[in-house]
């Protein structure tokens, strides 16, 4: 809305700053003897507003008609007096109006809240008369909503109804709120079409709260919503806004009731219908919370690891001093503007809530914390995605488990626990990996042999680390490293070996997505059979060629392929190395065992 620039007119736009900040602010601190205090200071401040707006108004209504010779529109904002006739709500008269209309409006507000009725009764008429002639346009739709509260339009059932039946005024005003609610939904929807995210969150968020607010919601879909937006909070690391729509769809989908027993499902139709819908729902949020956990996990991750991805201590150290207190007051200051939840309900969200932090891990004990709620997560979530029925879904909740435990591996100092840690991830995806029928699960068949072959390939590195450490390794040591290496190298070339057409030739060209795959398990078998531990020369000289070969594919597929370079730059470098320097070796213990022979 366009307005004036004199002195006269910037005084009027500072009393009513004043006059606002007197009745919302200030009036919070009045002495319970004079507990009206700002009001009336306000209520005075808003009357000389009043009187200067009609001395500028005025002025503007002659200048109006010497411009256009029109009629001047009548604005004392008395009642008989406004707009004299009908006007557009974005002409001058109608922004004249408005503004008359604003202050009449305050005025009413401020004497209700001073028990003086009557007077405040009269002022909000005086609003409406003013308003009343202008049209509606985005200029002044607002104030037409908030000075006819109290007084919802007519809802679409209004129209077709018997004397005496009518909706009363709560039930009209319940049908109004839930109107604006469902705009907002549309509106979340359409900037999701847009790809305007951000925008499409927080009307999506809006739309929950006032579904809480108003109690317009179904538990189950209304969890569903939150526990859904939690993953585009996720996306943005916002996780205290994650966490909140997690907890409040956790409590909110408990008021669809407790889960039937079996047996009871087995008895009626509906029970099983609704255990089901129940189990899947529940499982479904569950498997939210064990992505908030992860993600939460694996971003600390990253802030802490040095360029070899092991812990960086020093930088430990400094983001926990940084962090003392400054998470704490960041987080009360965003929290009152994303609650959920009604009285009923909002205890039990901020208890939910004080289970698991929303700040990311620095130390092992903080990220073994919040590991055990998603692993209690996991479990949740397996009650309805069993193997039996949910393959895919079963199997990619088991590799967020690998994944949680993985990742926590990362805080472990201890060598030999961040071994069982992986080891645990091994016993998790193995029997899966071997039942799968590869057919039918191809993709699915390959990220478990890779993911088992390069968790085995790290805990032969952890275990050749403890090894380093001692004078001598003995029997068993070397006996489970070797073991280690073959398992690696087993998942590494079953997965090489799926990527083989169905004659058993490797293609000459690998596709995009399997280019880096496939050239570094090639480059990580390599680096296997050369470790292997053996004390007959002609094993060693068997898994040196073997290794050599290898090394040797990389450098020549990459010379067929010069675009596959910038994929494998790393290996490549090394696999240069190692078929230069491997020759020297196999050399060496050719001649040894000439010798010994």
């Amino acid at each position: 809305m366009a307005a004036p620039q004199s002195t006269e007119w910037r005084t009027v736009c500072e009393k009513f700053r004043l006059a606002q900040e007197l009745s919302e602010v200030e009036s919070r601190k009045d002495p319970e003897n004079n507990p009206f205090r700002s009001k009336y200071t306000a209520r005075d401040l808003l009357k000389e507003i009043l009187c200067s707006l009609k001395k500028i108004h005025f002025e503007e209504g002659e200048a109006d008609n010497e411009a256009d010779g029109e009629s001047r529109q009548m604005v004392d904002g008395e009642p008989g007096s406004e707009c004299g006739k009908a006007c557009t709500g974005d002409s001058p008269a109608g922004l004249r109006a408005a503004r008359l209309a604003v202050v009449q409006y305050c005025l009413g507000l401020n004497h209700i809240e001073t028990e003086e009725l009557s007077a405040g009764e009269q002022h909000l008429i005086n609003c409406l008369k003013l308003i009343d002639r202008c049209t509606t346009t985005r200029e002044n739709v607002s104030l037409f909503i908030q000075a006819r509260d109290g007084q919802p339009p007519l809802d679409l059932q209004d129209y077709f109804v018997l004397e005496g039946e009518e909706l009363s005024q709560q039930e009209k005003i319940r049908r109004f709120e839930m109107a604006y609610t469902h705009t907002l939904y549309y509106l979340a929807q359409v900037y999701k079409n847009l790809q305007q995210y951000e925008r499409s969150g927080q009307y999506c968020h809006s739309t929950l709260q006032r579904q809480l607010e108003y109690k317009q919601f179904v538990p189950l879909e209304w969890a569903i919503n939150a526990a859904t937006l939690s993953q585009y909070y996720i996306a943005k690391t916002r996780y205290m806004e994650a966490r909140h729509c997690l907890a409040a769809a956790s409590v909110i989908a408990s008021l669809a009731g407790e889960i039937p027993s079996e047996a009871a499902a087995k008895e009626s139709d509906a029970e099983c219908e609704k255990r089901e819908e129940l189990l899947q729902k529940r499982s479904e949020i569950a498997r939210c919370w064990i992505k908030y956990c992860l993600n939460l996990m694996q971003d600390a991750k990253k802030l802490l690891e040095d360029n070899v991805g092991e812990l960086d201590l020093d930088r430990q150290e400094e983001l926990k001093r940084a962090r003392q207190n400054e998470e704490e007051d960041k987080e009360k200051g965003r929290k009152s503007a994303i609650l959920f939840g009604s009285s009923d309900t909002f205890d039990s969200i901020c208890s939910l809530e004080e289970k698991v932090s929303s700040m990311l891990p620095l130390d092992f004990e903080e990220a073994r914390s919040i590991f055990l709620v998603g692993q209690s997560y996991v479990a949740q979530a397996e009650e309805y995605f069993a193997m039996d029925g949910h393959v895919t879904d079963h199997i990619e909740i088991l590799q967020d488990h690998s994944a949680l435990l993985k990742v926590l591996a990362f805080f472990e100092q201890d060598l030999e626990r961040r071994c069982k840690m992986h080891k645990r991830r091994v016993d998790l995806l193995e029997p899966v990996c071997k039942d799968l029928n590869a057919r039918y699960y191809l993709l699915i068949c390959r990220q478990l042999q890779f993911e088992l072959a390069e968790t085995c390939y790290e805990m032969m590195d952890l275990k050749l680390a403890v090894a380093d450490k001692q004078d001598e390794p003995d029997v068993h040591t070397i006996k489970k490293f070797n073991h280690l290496c073959s398992s690696s190298m087993k998942y590494y070339q079953m997965f090489l070996d799926s990527i083989r057409s169905p004659e058993g030739k490797f293609p000459e060209k690998l596709e995009d997505d399997l280019l880096r795959p496939a050239l570094v398990a090639k480059f990580r078998v390599a680096r296997l059979q050369s470790k292997l531990i053996s004390s007959n020369l002609a094993a060693q000289l068997e898994n040196l060629n073997h290794s050599l070969e290898s090394y040797s594919f990389i450098v020549q597929y990459c010379e067929e392929n010069p675009e596959a370079k910038k994929a494998v730059e790393t290996e490549l470098e090394l696999s240069n190395e190692m078929v230069s320097l491997l020759p020297l070796k196999i050399n060496r213990i050719r001649s040894k065992m000439a010798s010994c022979n």
